[in-house]
């Protein structure tokens, strides 16, 4: 079996938006699990680096239209999987949630479950995250009526942690687009496209030490 795990730093707030908010409350909540404890789904992960893998590909290509990416896009669906539900379509790596660190959420779970436990899920959630409000305004700069909304954000330089596994090795080609594709990722979660969500990804494996550059440059060797 093959182990990657990908680290997250959050370089500024972020929004890992579980889709819904808190009425009269919150327009936009994190996914948290039941401690307090926020997450970035790992479907989210494999999709928004299967999207910095197709961007890469897609400008390879736009370079040089006549060169032959057939194999690096079978690496790219072998990794990361297409669309469907057969046994072709499955990705080689399974990706869980990205979390915060091991020790962390152990010392919460056990903290919340203690019998003198003065904490609450709610709590916790709050010490790792704040509320931001913004309102649209017009070309005077005054706001537009009813257009105040709130975003919980996950705090900037929260660590996050994700665990990769295949029952196989991975060729030489899959490895390349999968750290090419994670030094590509620069935001992730709710308004990434608007300044939210910076942040820096790195590629370990089992033994913990960083493969992210030396994937790069196999990535980058065959395109130069």
């Amino acid at each position: 079996m093959k182990e990657y795990t990908i680290q997250l730093t959050l370089k500024s707030d972020t929004t890992f938006s579980r889709g819904d908010g808190v009425a009269g409350l919150l327009d936009r909540e994190v996914e948290h699990d039941q401690y307090g404890l926020p997450y970035l789904h790992g479907r989210t992960l494999k999709g928004l680096l299967g999207e910095e893998a197709d961007n890469l590909l897609e400008a390879a290509q736009a370079i040089d239209p006549q060169r032959d990416l057939s194999a690096w896009r079978e690496a790219r669906d072998s990794v990361f999987g297409t669309h469907g539900s057969h046994k072709a379509t499955t990705a080689k790596l399974h990706f869980s949630h990205a979390q915060l660190p091991k020790d962390l959420r152990k010392t919460v779970r056990l903290t919340l479950k203690a019998d003198d436990n003065f904490l609450t899920p709610d709590d916790v959630l709050s010490s790792l995250t704040s509320v931001r409000r913004q309102t649209a305004v017009n070309g005077d700069g005054i706001p537009h009526d009813g257009s105040l909304r709130s975003m919980r954000v996950i705090l900037r330089e929260t660590k996050f942690y994700a665990q990769l596994h295949s029952p196989e090795d991975l060729t030489e080609k899959e490895e390349a687009i999968l750290a090419a594709s994670v030094l590509a990722l620069r935001r992730a979660g709710t308004g990434r496209n608007r300044g939210r969500g910076y942040l820096q990804a790195d590629l370990v494996d089992k033994t913990g030490a960083s493969i992210l550059n030396a994937g790069y440059q196999i990535f980058q060797g065959a395109f130069t």
